[in-house]
């Protein structure tokens, strides 16, 4: 080999070198903005959002750029075509401080949502609120949710009627997927609902001679009638005491549900004469349903009520929130005396 072909075969190689070079930390950078990083919060914080049915592919990148810088941009259109990112799926996202564009677009092409925190309380005292709780929470329309609460076919399913639909829902913080549809929903809550039911529950409702809809129905009850939980075992046994020996059970929680005004702080004779299943003063045994969504815990003091001999219940003169609870009528005319005297020095009507 000659000096001139020497030349050329080394000037070959190294542009063959150059050539692989270039490929090399082409394939490099591509791969790491693929794969490691190509997304970084601007202010070091996981982000999350939630995107709508329709939202179109620029309105969501304007919408993450807001939160994080793009290396690469020309690469990211690169990795768009590759993986034909042209539309995104609804749900709720959230992404890490540093991503990769696959990480990006597979979240949002495949719908790799992250779950949200769904949470309901005891203050839920009606379906619609129900309803309007869910909707609020999810991507979902609360008319379906109270579609399917009211129909007497569908709640069948679930060994429950329009009166007692609510007490599927035990109050607590659920992982769901924001876009879960209104029957996932309904079967997701069966099954936390049958997951507390557990065969020792189940057992010592049937040894009272109560059903698990009339368990949660006194629970309800008992959760309407003040918010000291010490005093929820001793309310439920004197619910349970009137039950047993057939006496109306005088709620006036039920009374309020009746007249459907949960901002009244007294309920007043005229009250007592309201025409419905829930008057519990007009009629024996307990109402339709429960008139609150009840927690699973006083439920549990439905079932372990205590031994007691008490059939009246008075709120305490002294104001302290408290109960005070008689064996007699006599007892209990006492000191309701005591608290209408009590009331009306306060002015409460």
């Amino acid at each position: 080999m000659n000096f001139q072909q020497r030349k050329w075969w080394i000037i070959g190689l190294t542009a063959v070198f150059v050539i692989l070079l270039i490929g090399t930390i082409w394939s490099v950078e591509q791969y790491y903005r693929m794969n490691v990083s190509n997304f970084t919060s601007k202010d070091g914080e996981t982000h999350k959002y939630y995107i709508y049915p329709n939202s179109s592919l620029d309105s969501v990148m304007s919408l993450v750029l807001t939160d994080y810088d793009l290396a690469a941009k020309q690469d990211f259109k690169w990795h768009t075509k590759r993986l034909c990112f042209t539309s995104v799926k609804p749900g709720h996202y959230q992404f890490p401080v540093k991503m990769g564009s696959k990480l990006f677009i597979n979240k949002l092409l495949l719908g790799q949502q992250t779950p949200v925190r769904l949470t309901f309380n005891n203050q839920i005292r009606t379906r619609q609120q129900l309803a309007a709780r869910l909707g609020k929470q999810l991507l979902l329309d609360s008319v379906d949710i109270i579609t399917r609460l009211d129909s007497a076919e569908y709640m069948a399913k679930y060994n429950l009627n329009r009166e007692t639909a609510i007490c599927m829902f035990l109050p607590n913080t659920y992982e769901v997927y924001w876009t879960t549809t209104p029957d996932n929903l309904f079967e997701r809550m069966y099954k936390e609902y049958n997951r507390f039911w557990t065969d020792e529950r189940r057992h010592k409702a049937d040894s009272m001679h109560l059903s698990l809809t009339e368990v949660a129905t006194i629970a309800s009850i008992v959760e309407s009638e003040t918010h000291r939980k010490s005093e929820f075992p001793t309310i439920a046994s004197l619910y349970l005491n009137r039950l047993r020996l057939g006496m109306p059970l005088q709620a006036c929680p039920t009374v309020i549900f009746a007249v459907g005004d949960f901002s009244m702080r007294r309920v007043l004779k005229r009250h007592l004469k309201i025409d419905s299943p829930y008057n519990t003063y007009k009629n024996k045994g307990l109402p339709p349903g429960p008139i609150r969504c009840a927690q699973g815990s006083s439920m549990d003091d439905v079932l372990n009520a205590p031994k007691t001999n008490y059939l009246y219940m008075c709120a305490n003169p002294d104001w302290s929130g408290t109960h005070l609870f008689s064996a007699t009528y006599s007892q209990h005319a006492a000191a309701a005396k005591q608290y209408q005297k009590e009331l009306n020095a306060r002015k409460i009507k």
